[in-house]
């Protein structure tokens, strides 16, 4: 199959001819139908995270199930399904306590006497995410898919995989958005836009969105926020306070950065709520004015949307179907998978919400 593999950090992906296994019991072979470009993958490109490499990059993704394995009962060929990196065993002890997107992932990857599921002739191919969607097919565990009922374009049902279930699922199930209140939300690319809609969903009075560059403002105010706040100038903390008099409920930081993260702190109210949903580089250090906790003021991680996507998910295509969330909007732009480098780009650039890799 033909992939977009990753050799070397800061280098462009290369499309190659990668070998993908055949499913074992519990695994799933997916046609890719398309892949959603997310800032998460160019962290890897730009090493701020790290992998094993060569890799395929990816992991907002939806497809069709090609060939399942002898004890998957879930999911049978012909099936359309939407991928999650949330990928759960069910019976670890944050499984059991209906945290599976905590899980400690037992039984979920290959172990190192199995053949890799991905290689290029002997060296093993990492997939991201156990994913790896820039690829025209997908091997995957049978826990990493929800099965869809629905026939949805499959750029849309892509961005569900990660975007939008990332950013609604942080504010509807991390920070659990009271209705009435007032949040800010920091960075308003694909999954800043989806935590604007979850505040709204959730019954949010006022949604105040921040951002540098204009034209995410304006699409920030298409998704749901009543307020704007252009940051290129400075002063986020000081034009926060000035719109809200005490600060705001709920804030949540979508870029990744120190500063951005020490700001949806400081923007809080008393006993106010900040939710880092984007992905600080590692070995970054965050510092916080201590005496602000004395007034119940809190910081918290959020993963992939606290979600159970199996659970989640459907209720989010449910949302769409009746026009309560927007998902058509999200997508700027679709190439083939050819096209990803461009997409990269176009992302650093800021022109983009969503770049969709669509496969035939």
């Amino acid at each position: 199959m033909k992939a977009a593999v990753l050799h070397a950090v800061d280098t462009p992906l290369a499309i190659e001819d990668v070998q993908i296994d055949n499913p074992g019991p519990r695994e799933v072979l997916i046609r890719t139908g398309a892949s959603g470009v997310c800032h998460s993958d160019l962290h890897f490109v730009e090493g701020k995270y790290r992998m094993h490499m060569p890799a395929v990059l990816g992991h907002e993704a939806a497809g069709t199930v090609e060939a399942v394995g002898s004890q998957v009962s879930y999911v049978q060929p012909g099936d359309r399904v939407i991928m999650c990196l949330s990928v759960f065993c069910g019976h670890c002890e944050n499984c059991l306590r209906g945290r599976p997107v905590l899980c400690n992932r037992i039984d979920v990857v290959r172990s190192g006497s199995e053949p890799p599921r991905l290689k290029q002739e002997d060296t093993p191919v990492t997939q991201m995410a156990e994913l790896g969607s820039f690829a025209e097919q997908m091997l995957v565990h049978e826990h990493a898919v929800v099965k869809v009922d629905d026939d949805m374009p499959f750029e849309q049902l892509a961005l569900i995989g990660c975007g939008v279930t990332t950013g609604l699922g942080a504010a509807l199930n991390t920070a659990k958005v009271e209705p009435g209140s007032t949040v800010a939300v920091i960075g308003c690319g694909g999954v800043g836009l989806n935590a604007i809609q979850g505040a709204r969903l959730a019954g949010a009075l006022r949604i105040i969105a921040i951002d540098a560059v204009e034209t995410k403002l304006t699409l920030a105010q298409e998704f749901g926020a009543t307020d704007v706040i252009d940051a290129s100038g400075g002063g986020v903390v000081d034009k926060v306070k000035d719109l809200t008099g005490s600060g705001v409920d709920y804030s949540f930081e979508a870029i990744g950065l120190k500063e951005t993260a020490e700001q949806s702190f400081e923007i809080l109210a008393r006993g106010g709520t900040a939710t880092i949903i984007g992905m600080i580089p590692q070995g970054t250090k965050i510092e916080l004015d201590g005496p602000s906790f004395l007034s119940e003021r809190r910081i918290q991680g959020s993963s992939m949307g606290s979600n159970r996507f199996r659970i989640d998910m459907p209720r989010y295509i449910e949302f769409y179907r009746q026009g309560r969330l927007k998902l058509d909007e999200l997508v700027t732009q679709r190439m083939s998978l050819e096209g990803v480098n461009q997409a990269f780009d176009d992302m650093k650039q800021g022109h983009v919400a969503r770049t969709v890799l669509v496969f035939d």
